[in-house]
């Protein structure tokens, strides 16, 4: 387990995942785990573990691709509206702890503020409505806008193609060990797993990369550290 500081004087980007960085992934969680298994149960008129029986191999088959992220795709292979039933539940979406702190100091500290997701348009669009952390953001980009997820090595020249930036000066964080992964052999300067992504989970274990309970973790910022670009 490494714990780092990030060295503000060479970012002038902060690049965040949504969901397990920004947002608790205790919704996400929940929502796989037990709401859609309990759902499909019922709409087939099957037991509940059946249910679970069936739909472990459909999400361990497309795990790590762009169809694991996509709600078209996942309503399409249960039946169920998915996007209703994130609506249905949308109370349960919270912010991590310290998560908003830390988007007000990145900006006061005039660095650019993306969100980098993998999250389909209806996931994200809902989430940041509710939260009310749009706003919060320079830019939201999804992968679902390039054709692959963060975990493919050709996310981040695609991502480039579109929000130019300089990825020795970015900072990155993530609550997912692939995308970290990626993004660290890619190039990006400065990359950071997050090991409490649910309120409601162990913590998890990030081996070989810098990493943080939460984004409380990175304060204070060190505003003397100038970016070499202007906000």
């Amino acid at each position: 387990m490494i714990d780092v500081k990030p060295d503000w004087a060479r970012i002038d980007h902060v690049l965040l995942d949504m969901d397990g960085t920004v947002l608790d992934l205790a919704f996400d969680t929940y929502f796989w785990s037990e709401l859609v298994p309990q759902r499909y149960a019922a709409r087939l008129g099957i037991p509940l573990e059946q249910a679970r029986f069936e739909l472990e191999p459909k999400f361990r088959a497309v795990q790590h691709t762009l169809p694991w992220y996509c709600m078209d795709y996942w309503s399409s292979e249960t039946g169920l509206d998915l996007a209703a039933m994130k609506r249905e539940v949308c109370s349960r979406i919270a912010p991590l702890a310290g998560a908003i702190d830390f988007l007000d100091a990145v900006r006061a500290a005039g660095r650019h503020l993306w969100l980098v997701t993998n999250a389909h348009r209806d996931s994200w669009t809902l989430k940041l409505d509710h939260t009310g952390l749009a706003s919060r953001f320079d830019r939201i980009l999804s992968s679902h806008e390039f054709g692959v997820p963060k975990e493919h090595p050709s996310f981040w020249d695609r991502l480039r193609a579109q929000a130019a930036f300089e990825p020795a000066r970015a900072l990155f964080v993530d609550d997912s060990l692939p995308v970290l992964h990626t993004a660290r052999a890619y190039g990006i300067g400065q990359v950071i797993g997050i090991r409490c992504p649910d309120s409601g989970g162990k913590p998890r274990i990030i081996e070989g990369i810098a990493a943080i309970d939460g984004l409380h973790a990175l304060l204070p910022i060190d505003r003397h550290a100038a970016p070499a670009t202007p906000g």
